[in-house]
């Protein structure tokens, strides 16, 4: 459960929640640069498995997209431009990731972003029973159903992990 001392602001992830009507548990933690999901499922006691990154990424043409994976894994750019048929994927720099999704890297979240994106998700992430994704700031994690992804999100479920 969520530390009841640490109050988080709305943020227009939590705004989309809302908006979609998406119940969701707040997971608040003190943000550690670098720290990645192994620091916050640390901090928070949840199997990193469970524990989703969102990734900024773009296509050969610079079109921006989010990936969706596993804190514990890695994502094959090259799996993931074959699945989505473009010739290649790579990591948005920071600053691009920032201007496309509205966020400051470390606490981007697939919802409410700056930009439309496309979004795909690791396929084995709908199958955990509850996931933890970014809420929008560094140090704040929402608890949601994963079909959140795949229904109101309209992520499309794809096989890149590593």
């Amino acid at each position: 459960m969520a530390k009841k001392d640490k109050h988080v602001s709305e943020t227009p992830a939590t705004q989309w929640l809302k908006a979609q009507g998406i119940a969701y548990t707040e997971h608040p933690y003190d943000y550690v640069d670098h720290g990645g999901t192994a620091e916050s499922a640390k901090q928070l006691g949840w199997d990193e498995h469970a524990v989703v990154k969102t990734l900024v990424m773009q296509d050969e043409q610079a079109e921006p997209l989010i990936i969706l994976m596993h804190g514990d894994r890695q994502v094959s750019t090259k799996n993931l431009a074959r699945e989505i048929g473009v010739k290649s994927v790579e990591p948005c720099k920071p600053e691009v990731a920032q201007r496309h999704s509205g966020y400051l890297v470390g606490g981007t979240s697939p919802f409410g972003t700056r930009k439309a994106m496309r979004v795909f998700v690791e396929a084995s992430v709908l199958a955990l029973p509850r996931i933890l994704i970014n809420g929008g700031k560094r140090g704040y994690l929402v608890g949601i159903e994963p079909a959140v992804l795949s229904g109101p999100l309209g992520a499309r479920a794809v096989r890149c992990a590593l």
